[in-house]
């Protein structure tokens, strides 16, 4: 392997690993706080909630300081910050510690997506894949945090699911400076300016104008829908697959049934996972128009009819609206990789992901509200609602994105 799929692959790595960190207190709420610390799954949403607010505020400056820093750089605080983080928040002996513990995750975990997506989408052409691989990994890390966590609470205590992949995060990190010492041990060079030179024409500013706004309000509704999925998956299925999950438990001869709820979470996150393939060869085909509005259809679908159903059909409809949750992801991005210019891309995607994880943070008082009340099958149908608000907005997209001249 040569040094430059070296670097895709730790970039890639390195979104596993973000959404690793920031997923593993959902399954660790749901299956073993509740009942070693006594806090009811409602209240503990509450102590995650800072941590998203940290994850979507930091990364405009995370943006600012890679762009007028260093992208490597930041990539290799974010490594090394979020694992030491990480390992910190396994100490924790109490709710109020382990939210504060998230917070400083939240802090690290946004410099991520406007630096590694930045870089992505400046060094490697063929953008849609590029960043369809690269979401298929930081959804394998959604992934993995269920059935890691599972597992650890089965097998270490959940104490282990935040210490052991913080360590494997500080190694990473080591591992990355190496990696990329020649970029960041030479002096800074006068960067990409030359993009200001011509200032561009009315009908440029125009398209831009309503494209970022299409951008950035589906920004915000995909950030509740990705965020009410992931996170409360885990919750879902403790809830939905107890028949499936206590006789597979039962078949396999262990009672291990946290393992297998985050076992099923798994396999439908890392299947799911797969759709960003597909959308990323069809955006460097058809463009980001035709593909969103498959994409929204498909949630609106399978949301509608996951109300009221259990285990064998309820994993089967789940499988369905997390291919159109995750399948959503790389759009966004596409349209930002296109339009943005270099010099100033990771701050372009640091506002993205603002206003994403901000409203990821919304999401958690909303699923705790929602399942506190009504249950589950309310939160489906609002999620229905929002994959229809999504395709009205994306009809609005013009056929072809504006780009800088």
């Amino acid at each position: 392997m040569n040094r430059d799929r070296t670097h895709f692959l730790l970039l890639n790595i390195g979104h596993f690993m973000d959404h690793l960190f920031t997923l593993v207190f959902a399954t660790v709420a749901a299956l073993a706080l509740t009942r070693e610390w006594g806090v009811p799954y409602s209240d503990l949403l509450t102590y995650a909630t800072p941590g998203f607010f940290a994850f979507g505020l930091f990364s405009l400056p995370a943006g600012w300081l890679a762009d007028k820093w260093s992208r490597e750089g930041m990539m290799c605080v974010f490594f090394i910050g979020i694992g030491c983080a990480s390992i910190a928040t396994g100490f924790a002996a109490s709710p109020l510690q382990v939210g504060i513990g998230l917070f400083v995750v939240g802090m690290f975990a946004a410099i991520y997506h406007p630096v590694g997506l930045a870089i992505v989408t400046a060094k490697w052409r063929n953008t849609g894949m590029r960043i369809a691989v690269n979401g298929v990994f930081g959804n394998l890390g959604v992934a993995s945090a269920a059935l890691l966590t599972g597992f650890f609470i089965d097998h270490g205590g959940w104490r282990s699911a935040f210490i052991v992949p913080g360590v494997v995060s500080v190694g990473l990190g080591l591992l990355y400076i190496a990696l990329r010492w020649p970029e960041l041990s030479a002096p800074k060079t006068a960067a990409v300016v030359a993009a200001a030179a011509a200032p561009p024409s009315a009908a440029y500013r125009a398209a831009m104008l309503r494209v970022s706004v299409i951008v950035f309000l589906t920004t915000a509704i995909s950030g509740i829908v990705f965020q009410s999925t992931t996170f409360a998956l885990p919750k879902i299925f403790d809830e939905r697959l107890q028949g499936i999950a206590g006789e597979l438990a039962a078949w396999s001869g262990r009672g291990n049934v946290a393992t297998m709820v985050g076992g099923f979470a798994f396999i439908v996150f890392t299947v799911a996972s797969l759709a960003q393939l597909v959308v990323g060869k069809m955006l460097d085909r058809h463009g980001p128009r035709p593909v969103f509005m498959t994409v929204a259809a498909i949630q609106i679908v399978f949301f509608a009819a996951m109300p009221g159903l259990h285990d064998a059909v309820a994993l089967a409809v789940a499988l369905g609206f997390m291919l159109g949750a995750f399948g959503q992801i790389p759009i966004n991005d596409y349209m930002i990789g296109k339009m943005a210019s270099g010099a100033f891309r990771a701050r372009v995607y640091g506002v993205r992901y603002v206003v994403s994880f901000s409203t990821l943070a919304v999401a958690l008082p909303l699923i705790g509200f929602v399942y506190g009340h009504f249950g589950f099958d309310t939160l489906f149908w609002i999620l229905a609602g929002a994959g229809a608000l999504t395709l009205a907005i994306v009809s609005q997209l013009p056929k072809v994105l504006p780009t800088p001249a």
